[in-house]
This record gives C-alpha cells, sequence and structure tokens, in this order.
C-alpha cells in the first residue's frame, strides 16, 4: 500500500509499504476513506531530527473495515468507522473514567509497528474498543464532519468541557486553528453567551463568527490581553488552542480570578507562569490531551443532524500522492485543514 511517512524536518515521502494485516485477534484493517494532516504534525514537520528509517504519519481516518481479527465482535468488513487519534480497548480504569488517552492498553497510530492513518489501509489494535460505526456510506457529504470527530472536533470540546463551559459563560477561545475552530462550536453548543476568538486570520476568523463568535480580537501580547479585557472586563473561561508559552500568557491573562483555562495546544515550552501570580488568583489550571473515544458518541447525533458542521475546516482536498504539499501548504498557512483522499 502506499502511504506517508517522515523521515526528518520537511520531508515527507509518499512510498510503497507493506499492506496491513491481523496481527492480533482484536485487530481489524481498515481501508481508508478520508484522512487529514493535523496541526500537531506540523511541529515535527518544523523540528523532526532526519532519520534513515521513517516514520509513518497520520492519525485522523476513517474507511470501511476490510477484515477483522477473530475476537471482534461489534464490527464486521463493510462497516464505515471513524477512528479516534489514539487506539484503546475501551474496558480498562482509565477508559471506563473516560480517560481514553491514558489507557493502560493503548497506544498511538504510527507507533510500535502500527499504521498511520496518511495512508491506504490502518491496522487498528482494539478494534471493538476504539473504532466507532457511522450510521452512513462511505459517500455521505457527511464525511468531512465525520472525519472532524477523529480529532480536531472532539479536541475542541474537550477544551470546553474541561473549561467547565455552561450557559451564559464568556468564553475566550485562543487560536484560530481548526481546534481553536472547533473550541468555538463547542462553546457555543453548551450555552455560552460571549464567544471571543483571538486570532488574526481573517478567512478563519470569518469562520469562526460562523461557527458562534461574537467577537475577534486580532491584537497580540499585551495589546490583545487588553483589548479582550476591554472588551469583555475578563473571560470566565479560556480555552488555548495553541501550544506556545505567548499563548498561555494570553489566556492568564485574559481570564478572570476564579475562573479557569483549558489547554489544548500541545505546549511547545517546558516552563509557564505557575507562581504565586497565578495561585493568588484562584485561577484553575486544566485540560490536556483529548479522550476523543468518550467524545465521539457524544457529538456524533449533532454531526448527523447537521447542528454543528465541523467539516467546514476542511478547506482543501490533496490526493494521498501529494501529502508532502498538504503539509507545505498548511505550514505556509495557505490552507486551514487539509483533507486527503487516498
Amino acid at each position: 500500500m502506499r502511504a506517508a511517512v517522515m523521515y526528518g524536518a520537511g520531508d515527507v515521502r509518499i512510498e510503497n509499504r507493506p499492506d496491513p494485516k491481523i496481527v492480533r485477534p482484536a485487530d481489524a484493517v481498515v481501508g481508508v476513506a478520508a484522512a487529514c494532516v493535523c496541526g500537531s504534525d506540523l511541529w515535527p514537520y518544523a523540528s523532526m531530527p532526519a532519520t534513515d528509517t521513517g516514520r509513518p504519519m497520520g492519525h485522523e481516518f476513517l474507511g470501511v473495515i476490510e477484515e477483522t481479527g477473530t475476537d471482534v465482535r461489534a464490527l464486521k468488513a463493510g462497516d464505515l468507522v471513524v477512528a479516534p487519534f489514539t487506539y484503546s480497548d475501551n474496558t480498562c480504569d482509565y477508559c471506563t473514567r473516560g480517560l481514553h488517552i491514558s489507557c493502560r492498553n493503548g497506544g498511538r497510530y504510527g507507533f510500535d509497528g502500527v499504521d498511520g492513518g496518511q495512508g491506504e489501509a490502518v491496522r487498528v489494535p482494539y478494534a471493538d474498543g476504539t473504532l466507532v460505526k457511522l450510521p452512513v456510506t462511505a459517500d455521505s457529504t457527511l464525511l468531512p464532519s465525520l472525519l472532524a470527530l477523529s480529532d480536531v472536533m472532539t479536541t475542541g470540546h474537550h477544551g470546553a468541557v474541561t473549561a467547565g463551559v455552561g450557559r451564559g459563560d464568556t468564553v475566550l477561545v485562543v487560536g484560530d486553528g481548526a481546534v481553536g475552530l472547533c473550541a468555538v462550536i463547542a462553546a457555543k453548543r453548551l450555552g455560552a453567551e460571549r464567544i471571543v476568538l483571538a486570532g488574526r486570520h481573517e478567512a478563519r476568523t470569518d469562520l469562526g463568527r460562523r461557527f458562534g463568535a461574537t467577537d475577534v480580537v486580532a491584537a497580540r501580547g499585551e495589546e490583545g490581553v487588553a483589548r479582550i479585557r476591554e472588551l469583555t472586563g475578563g473571560a470566565d473561561r479560556v480555552i488555548e488552542a495553541v501550544g506556545t508559552r505567548s499563548a498561555l500568557d494570553t489566556a492568564l491573562g485574559s481570564v478572570l480570578d476564579g475562573g479557569t483555562v483549558s489547554r489544548l495546544g500541545v505546549p511547545q515550552y517546558e516552563q509557564g507562569p505557575i507562581g504565586p501570580g497565578v495561585f493568588m488568583r484562584n485561577i484553575t489550571l486544566t485540560g490536556g490531551a483529548s479522550p476523543a473515544r468518550a467524545h465521539i458518541e457524544q457529538l456524533l447525533p449533532d454531526v448527523l443532524d447537521g447542528t454543528i458542521a465541523p467539516g467546514l475546516v476542511f478547506d482543501q482536498t490533496f490526493t494521498l500522492g501529494r501529502t508532502p504539499d498538504a503539509y507545505q501548504a498548511m505550514t505556509d498557512r495557505q490552507v486551514l485543514k487539509a483533507l486527503i483522499r487516498p
């Protein structure tokens, strides 16, 4: 099969790799119908040291089951399924608490002999626990929004839930990438009254307004914080969807005392301002990697009936063979989020 492999910063290649096969009885092989490039894929694309072996890429995909192991009971060949961005058994103590990201038997696509999602097929461990069957066919116009449940929509939702967004809240979303825009959707869905989107890319913030943002602040740093506080008096809840230290500083500077900041962006820093200044303000710092499997079935009905349309974050489609172009286009901010069709 063909699949995308990263060999170092700026070096993504499409190459022929062995076809996935059932290795363990709980496995399934999924033929990929749609995948995408994640914003988090751009961090190694910018900085990964060169390697001779390469790393299979992609952790967001949906597709049709081609084969199942003997222990798979809930799924069968021909089912259309969406895969959360990590696999999990859905039975361990962490999974039963809704923290599938910490599954004791789980793992990540592209590591430990498991295929990446940016390819023609994927072997999925713990298929019954991981995959969610979709009640549509592979030619459905809903596929982009269903694919968004693999990561960006469930991650945005995770930020809103952990921040404690509720009816009447004023919410700040820091970052106008796909996760930030999905966090706007999530905040509106949970009843936020005012949603401020901090971002400076007009096409993206326009989409954010379409999703429910009531205000947009393009200024950054202290100027941005001052503008947010001028608009709101301070946010009850903040969802930080970038992962840089400056984005965290904006979040902490904009939140009300006693408010909550949820971090969704993968941190590109080791230390943050969590000393006496933050302590004295009684700010709750929460968030983290989303347990996507726990959220998919909560959000699925709203996608199916059109209440939310997170698939609008996909603004360009690439064939699998052009996946390297998709990485570069997202790096150059020519594309918000690239959809990949095998």
